[in-house]
């Protein structure tokens, strides 16, 4: 069940970055108000998680996802592109996120 809320966590924090880009610095008021509505979301939705993992395992889970998600809304949504570092960077982020997962006693599994 930590997973299930973690990845909730993720989404909410995704869909709150997605939308402060759409916000333009804050001039647009009903994307700015999506950022406010997700990150509070995002991060109640993360102390949940807290309960059960620790904070380290459960930061990089999260902030190792969250970043590989919007650079792919980036690509999708906003057309910015990444270059062969960007994208071997992110691999390898997925890479420890899946070595937690898979090897650390640290995370319930």
């Amino acid at each position: 069940m930590p997973y299930l809320i973690l990845i909730l966590a993720v989404v909410a924090e995704t869909i709150g970055t997605t939308a402060l880009q759409a916000s333009q610095q804050f001039t647009r008021p009903m994307p700015s108000v999506v950022v406010a509505v997700a990150y509070a979301a995002a991060f109640y939705l993360l102390s949940m998680v807290l309960k059960v993992m620790p904070v380290g395992v459960t930061y990089a889970i999260w902030s190792g996802l969250g970043i590989v998600l919007i650079a792919v809304i980036g690509r999708v949504v906003f057309g910015q592109k990444l270059d062969l570092a960007a994208v071997l960077g992110m691999g390898m982020i997925l890479a420890g996120i899946v070595v937690i997962h898979l090897f650390s006693r640290a995370s319930p599994h």
